[in-house]
């Protein structure tokens, strides 16, 4: 044992010897953290906002990094010099009432890490993660193309999904397709019961409520597939509602409605017209 990690009576400065431990601990952790672990944490980049929420996460994680190694540390130390010695009574030792510091020091670090983090979840959410994430129909941000998006009606129902597009025809399909690099302007409702639309790897996910009309806007910014499931308990096939959607080039958007429009026409015209909200008729189930 070095004097530097003991008193001047020669008992071990625990303290000292906790506080190195947790700092080698956390410089190891963090980078690890950032570099190695965070380039995995879901939800990925498909879209702008899964790479906001993929950025919000590897913050919370980073910073979570530095607590969870004083908490691991203080606890193997405990279990390696704090145990009750074999063979003697257990009791409980005193209490410890001579160290408000570390009370102080406590409720100061966990306090600015509070408030860091509100300022932060504020910020951004005033900015490009708080365009319309499903709270109405008259969300406080829009981006700044709004006015160009391309508008997809989703329509939950018992057990399965709907997309109406209305600025082609009013067309409405079972599957769900986007363009990439497009704004989406996503309306989000329902004709039975509650229900949630979870677009997993476009970071949608809204309210579907029956004569509500809930907006999220995304920016798809890869091609490829994506998870569609309902995120709100919805009847005996909850767990059976889901599908998957596909991010294509224009040209392929261009080809597949164009499709969709020819194969759905004779239903197109016998369907209600195109409105934010629809409330139960069994037209619609049948």
């Amino acid at each position: 044992m070095s004097t530097s990690a003991a008193t001047a009576g020669g008992a071990p400065r625990h303290g000292v010897r906790i506080a190195v431990i947790w700092a080698v601990a956390t410089a190891i952790s963090v980078p690890v953290m950032i570099w190695v672990i965070g380039p995995h944490i879901p939800p990925g980049a498909m879209s702008n906002d899964t790479r906001d929420q993929h950025t919000v996460d590897v913050v919370l994680a980073t910073l979570a990094m530095p607590v969870l190694m004083l908490i691991w540390v203080y606890f193997a130390y405990s279990i390696r010099y704090f145990r009750q010695p074999e063979g003697d009574v257990i009791v409980d030792g005193p209490p410890d009432r001579a160290q408000p510091r570390i009370q102080i020091l406590w409720l100061v670090v966990t306090l600015l890490m509070v408030i860091g983090l509100a300022t932060y979840g504020t910020i951004d959410l005033l900015n490009d993660a708080g365009l319309g994430g499903g709270e109405g129909p008259h969300p406080l941000a829009v981006p700044a193309d709004a006015k160009n998006a391309l508008q997809v009606q989703v329509i939950g129902q018992q057990w399965f999904w709907t997309f109406r597009y209305p600025s082609y025809g009013g067309v409405e399909t079972p599957k769900l397709e986007l363009p990439v690099n497009r704004e989406v302007e996503f309306h989000v409702t329902s004709v039975d019961v509650i229900h949630d639309f979870w677009a997993i790897e476009l970071g949608v996910k809204a309210d579907a409520v029956p004569g509500a009309d809930n907006t999220a806007f995304v920016k798809p910014l890869e091609n490829g597939t994506f998870q569609v499931r309902c995120a709100e308990l919805c009847g005996l096939w909850h767990g059976h509602m889901n599908t998957t959607g596909r991010v294509v080039s224009d040209s392929q958007f261009a080809t597949w409605i164009a499709a969709q429009q020819t194969k759905y026409s004779t239903i197109t015209k016998d369907l209600p017209p195109y409105s934010l909200v629809y409330y139960p008729q069994p037209v619609r189930n049948g």
